[in-house]
C-alpha cells in the first residue's frame, strides 16, 4: 500500500485471543507489527513465548506475515500468553488476560537493545508493565529510542497510575482512546470536560508533541504541531472491534512516519480500523482497493 522502508519496533505481549468457538493470533504490539508490515515498513516485535505449541505456532505465523522474530524469546518455565474474549451484541469485545504468562518476563538481551538503536520508531503499551520484569526491560529500551510511540491500553486490574504516568512523560506521540483519555485525566485532576481541552491539559502536562485520541465508531481526532485533524469515522457493519485500534495505530503512524500530511494520515488510518472491525479477527488482509473505496465511496 505504501513504498514505506521505515524501522518500526514494538514491545509487549504476544498471545492467543481464545474467543467462544475458535482462536486467533493476538496482541496489541504484535497487531500493529503484524499491520505495520503489510503497510510496507521493517517492523520487529520484542516479546517471550513459551516452549509449546502456541509458541511455536505464534513463531511461525508472525515469520509469516513479515514480521522479524529475531527479538522474540523463549521462556523455559512460563507458557505462552492467553486472552478469553468475549463478544457483546455489538461486537465490542471485553478480556480476561492469564497471568502470568511468558510475555510478563521479557529480558533486556542484546538484540532487542540493538534493534531499538536502530530503528525510526518504538511503540509500546501499558498492559506489559504489569509485571516488573517486563516493566523494567521496557523501561531501558526506552532510553534508547529516538522516537516513542505509547500505546494506551488499560485493561483492569493490569495498570497503575505512577506507571501510566511515567509511560507517558517518556513518550512523543501518545494513543487513547477517548475513555481512556477521560480515566486518566480524571486522575491527573484535569478541570476540563471536553475531549479537545483534555488533550491540551494531555500535552502540556506531559510536554508530549502528538496525541491521538480514537472514538469509537465516531471516528478520531489527531492534535500535531498544535493543530487538530479530524475523521468522523466511516459507516460499517461490525463484526468484532478485536484489533481494530491496533490497526488504525499501524495505518497512522504508517502515514505520518513517511511524511504524509496529518489529515491523509487519520483518514487512512480511520479507513483501515473500520475495514478490521468489519472482519472477524485483529489481523485480516485488508487490502488498499478497500480502504480507497471506504474513503471515496463516490468513485466506485
Amino acid at each position: 500500500m505504501t513504498d514505506s522502508k521505515i524501522n518500526v519496533v514494538c514491545f509487549g505481549e504476544v498471545l492467543f485471543d481464545v474467543f467462544p468457538t475458535h482462536t486467533k493470533i493476538g496482541g496489541a504490539p504484535l497487531n500493529v507489527a503484524l499491520r505495520l508490515a503489510s503497510l510496507g515498513a521493517n517492523a520487529e516485535i520484542i516479546s517471550r513465548i513459551g516452549q509449546d505449541a502456541h509458541g511455536t505456532e505464534l513463531q511461525t505465523f508472525i515469520k509469516e506475515n513479515g514480521v522479524s522474530t529475531t527479538t522474540i524469546q523463549i521462556d523455559q518455565a512460563l507458557k505462552t500468553g492467553e486472552v478469553i474474549v468475549k463478544l457483546d451484541a455489538k461486537g465490542s469485545a471485553s478480556y480476561t488476560i492469564n497471568y502470568p504468562v511468558a510475555w510478563d518476563n521479557i529480558e533486556l538481551s542484546p538484540k532487542a537493545i540493538q534493534s531499538v538503536e536502530n530503528s525510526d520508531a518504538f511503540v509500546y503499551g501499558s498492559l506489559v508493565c504489569r509485571d516488573s520484569r517486563s516493566y523494567n526491560s521496557l523501561s531501558e529500551l526506552l532510553k534508547l529510542a529516538k522516537y516513542k510511540i505509547f500505546d494506551v491500553n488499560l485493561r483492569a486490574p493490569f495498570y497503575k497510575k505512577e506507571i501510566l504516568l511515567d509511560l507517558m512523560m517518556q513518550s512523543d506521540f501518545i494513543k487513547f482512546n477517548d475513555d481512556e483519555l477521560y480515566e486518566i485525566c480524571e486522575f491527573l485532576d484535569s478541570p476540563f470536560r471536553s475531549l479537545e481541552q483534555n488533550i491540551l491539559f494531555i500535552a502540556e502536562f506531559t510536554n508530549t508533541k502528538q496525541i491521538c485520541v480514537t472514538k469509537g465508531s465516531h471516528g478520531a481526532v489527531l492534535y500535531t504541531n498544535e493543530k487538530r485533524y479530524y475523521n468522523s469515522g466511516y459507516k460499517i457493519k461490525v463484526v468484532d472491534t478485536v484489533g481494530a485500534g491496533d490497526s488504525f495505530l499501524a495505518g497512522l503512524i504508517s502515514n505520518l512516519l513517511n511524511g504524509k500530511d496529518p489529515q491523509t494520515a487519520i483518514d487512512f488510518a480511520c479507513a483501515l480500523g473500520a475495514l478490521v472491525a468489519e472482519k472477524e479477527g485483529a489481523n485480516q488482509k485488508i487490502s488498499s482497493s478497500e480502504i480507497a473505496a471506504l474513503r471515496n465511496p463516490l468513485n466506485k
